[in-house]
């Protein structure tokens, strides 16, 4: 065989990885039936340190409450080269902040931000379980990482833009199965940085029959029941003004006005994304401007409400 067509061969393979894989990532969703996920409970407490890891896979994930640093130290895991994220919320945003970042010691690192950064309450490291990272596969991860948080949209991000390093096709189709490895892991976990609220276009396909509509004076606003809570699609609109006995979703409300979250045209304002709520009734508050009871305000098309359809037919 010519070295030619062995280079050709080479450069096939490795393109038709990288397709497939992206494929993949696209159908994630879908493509599971069901996935072994191994935790340990570090020292005895479920609110503690947590590892999990595919157990058919290398990679694997560290939780790390900030204060349990200390002992996340004695943790071997925690020391080799990486990716990391610094998860926090602030009462003053109506998103949950993150920092994605990278090193090749992670605790060290961690602990810098330990007496650097206020905003955060726990830490998740990715790493793997046979130390195959490098320093150029974890600079890209941290760049791809924040390019999809960035897209996505769910949370605030607490960095500037990282550099982007070069990296063989071939090697970047693997990096993408390590993706989608961490992105479970972190859901399993409780952070659903990566999962889309709908897929990116916002034109997933959404039945007529899932669909509520919530009406008040010269305002809609229409959303979706689902897993997370209740999310109203981008462009619905809410009340300018609040009623004085509007109390409890009143701190929400200023927070998505000015975080630009909805922004004002005419006489109501606008959601400038997807956004999920709680619940039902938080929603339908914070859209109406009032007190409401989301189980009967948000109703499908022939006028039935959310109770009518999820619990009293169960």
């Amino acid at each position: 065989m010519s070295q030619l067509f062995e280079k050709s061969l080479i450069l096939l393979k490795s393109k038709w990885k990288l397709s497939h894989s992206r494929l993949r990532i696209a159908k994630l969703p879908f493509a599971f039936t069901g996935i072994s996920i191994l935790f340990r409970i570090v020292l005895g407490s479920p609110r503690g340190i947590k590892i999990a890891e595919i157990t058919s896979r290398i990679v694997k994930a560290v939780l790390i409450p900030r204060n349990r640093l200390i002992e996340a130290g004695q943790r071997e895991e925690t020391k080799g080269v990486g990716v990391y994220f610094l998860f926090g919320q602030s009462d003053d945003d109506a998103k949950p902040s993150v920092y994605i970042g990278e090193a090749e010691d992670c605790y060290t690192r961690l602990k810098q931000h330990h007496k650097e950064k206020d905003f955060w309450e726990t830490a998740v490291v990715i790493t793997t379980s046979n130390n195959t990272f490098t320093k150029a596969h974890i600079k890209y991860l941290e760049w791809f990482c924040f390019e999809q948080c960035k897209v996505i949209g769910r949370y605030k991000m607490q960095q500037t833009i990282p550099t982007k390093s070069y990296i063989p096709e071939h090697v970047i189709a693997d990096l993408m199965d390590m993706f989608d490895t961490l992105k479970i892991l972190l859901a399993t976990l409780g952070y659903n940085i990566f999962e889309e609220i709908r897929d990116a276009s916002g034109n997933r396909s959404v039945s007529k029959e899932s669909i509520f509509y919530c009406r008040g004076k010269g305002i809609e606003a229409s959303g979706e029941f689902t897993d997370e809570g209740f999310v109203v699609f981008k462009n619905s609109q809410m009340a300018a003004e609040t009623a004085p006995s509007m109390k409890t979703y009143l701190e929400l409300r200023n927070k998505l006005i000015l975080d630009g979250l909805v922004v004002k045209k005419d006489a109501v304002y606008i959601l400038q994304s997807d956004y999920v709520f709680k619940s039902p009734s938080a929603a339908s508050g914070v859209i109406l401007g009032r007190p409401s009871n989301g189980w009967t305000d948000w109703k499908d098309r022939d006028g039935r409400t959310l109770d009518e359809i999820k619990r009293k037919s169960v």
